[in-house]
């Protein structure tokens, strides 16, 4: 499976940002209508749809949306990557300065 990459922005009264699960509802949202649309079997869109899912589920994405939102508004750049390995979800919250 592809690593799947969500880049939260802070909002302010200039930027308008989005918070983890808001890029991830909205990536769901984008996989879904891919999904339903599409006349063949899109086995990497089925397997992005099935992690957002686990991720907006797990206990963890609420822990990583703090995480990030300190961060943000701290003027730090953050990136979440959704990784599988053995069929596991990981989950690696990178912070920038």
């Amino acid at each position: 499976m592809e690593t799947i990459e969500l880049e939260p922005k802070y909002s302010g009264k200039e930027i308008s940002g989005k918070c983890l699960k808001c890029l991830a509802e909205q990536k769901l949202s984008f996989c879904l209508r891919e999904l339903l649309t599409s006349n063949t079997d899109n086995p990497a869109s089925q397997q992005q749809y099935e992690a957002l899912v686990g991720f907006l589920q797990s206990p963890e994405s609420e822990n990583l949306r703090s995480e990030s939102e300190k961060c943000l508004s701290e003027g730090k750049q953050v990136v979440l990557k959704i990784l599988y390995e053995n069929k596991q979800p990981r989950y690696d919250l990178q912070i920038k300065e």
